[in-house]
């Protein structure tokens, strides 16, 4: 899977795209938008496009900012879209929502997005209610403090041991929401099974109503895990896609304690047979049960992912 397009939504609000060759129609009301701000592949670069941004929008009405396309960090002088809006936070008093490289397939692959040290964003806006990133490379991030934040969300081809450990040790009192894309260790992904135990035990998060241990070829593990774990109880959905669970995985969740409780469970791009799917739904009559259809449509009796080699995760490079 690769990312094809640009979001139109983000934090509820349509988006409205700030570029190179953006003119002087912009919305009256800056907060009725998500404003994506996003250089081309060539000058202007991502900072004098959100310099011009500050010249011509209210900065001090939005709630909702995405750093699109920035290119690349390598290159002499550049400026990381965070350290950019960390210099600016006194503009942004309201800021509540951020996405960081909001940028699809035909500008950079997940796994080419360029990143720094995240950690001073949280700080420097203690509003921040939302706070999502796609890429990994170079990513950084340190323990964390924030009673705001709500939402946390990593699509990654492969998500940075640190960062999985640097999320677990956060104070996020009232996060309920949390995605992790875990990705492939050709691509950084080398977070372990045991690495997820603060997530899985309950006690980190306690407003933690949604958990994603997504993207991963330890699907079947990770199932496992969560079979047992205690903050399952207080979940409202859960999320396994994106990997390579197979028909283990499926006996490790309809083994394990009740699920019953779910509002949704989402385990699409699987390995699974129709046999193990159907004892999933069998099992959850009142569960919305996103299975999809198999990764490959030549599926057949798995006991493992590394029984087929063709299996893959949905989002690597």
């Amino acid at each position: 899977m690769t990312v094809g397009g640009h979001l139109t939504e983000f934090a509820g609000l349509p988006v409205f795209d700030f570029g190179p060759e953006t003119g002087p129609d912009l919305p009256p009301d800056a907060a009725a938008v998500a404003w994506r701000i996003r250089a081309g592949f060539d000058e202007p670069w991502w900072e004098e496009v959100f310099g011009r941004f500050l010249e011509h929008v209210g900065a001090e009405r939005v709630t909702a900012l995405i750093a699109g396309h920035w290119g690349d960090l390598d290159e002499p002088d550049a400026v990381y879209p965070v350290e950019a809006l960390v210099q600016a936070r006194d503009r942004f008093p309201d800021l509540r929502a951020l996405f960081v490289g909001d940028v699809a397939t035909e500008e950079s692959e997940v796994s080419w997005l360029q990143h720094r040290d995240l950690t001073p964003v949280v700080g420097a806006f203690p509003l921040l209610e939302r706070l999502e990133v796609r890429g990994s490379v170079g990513l950084r991030l340190e323990p964390v403090a924030s009673t705001a934040l709500r939402r946390l969300r990593f699509e990654t081809g492969g998500l940075p041991r640190g960062v999985v450990q640097a999320v677990a040790a956060s104070d996020l009192p009232n996060l309920e929401h949390l995605d992790l894309w875990l990705g492939v260790a050709e691509y950084g992904g080398d977070a372990t099974v045991a690495d997820l135990a603060p997530f899985l035990g309950g006690e980190r998060f306690p407003a933690l109503r949604h958990l994603g241990l997504e993207n991963s070829p330890m699907q079947d593990e990770i199932a496992a895990a969560v079979a047992g774990a205690p903050v399952v109880a207080r979940l409202e959905s859960l999320s396994l896609a994106l990997g390579v669970l197979s028909d283990r995985g499926a006996e490790a969740l309809l083994s394990g304690q009740p699920l019953t409780h779910l509002r949704r469970l989402d385990v699409h791009h699987h390995v699974m047979t129709e046999e193990a799917v159907a004892r999933l739904r069998a099992a959850l009559p009142g569960v919305e049960v996103d299975a999809g259809a198999p990764q490959l449509e030549y599926a057949h009796v798995r006991n493992s992912w590394e029984e087929d080699p063709w299996a893959f995760v949905a989002v690597s490079e």
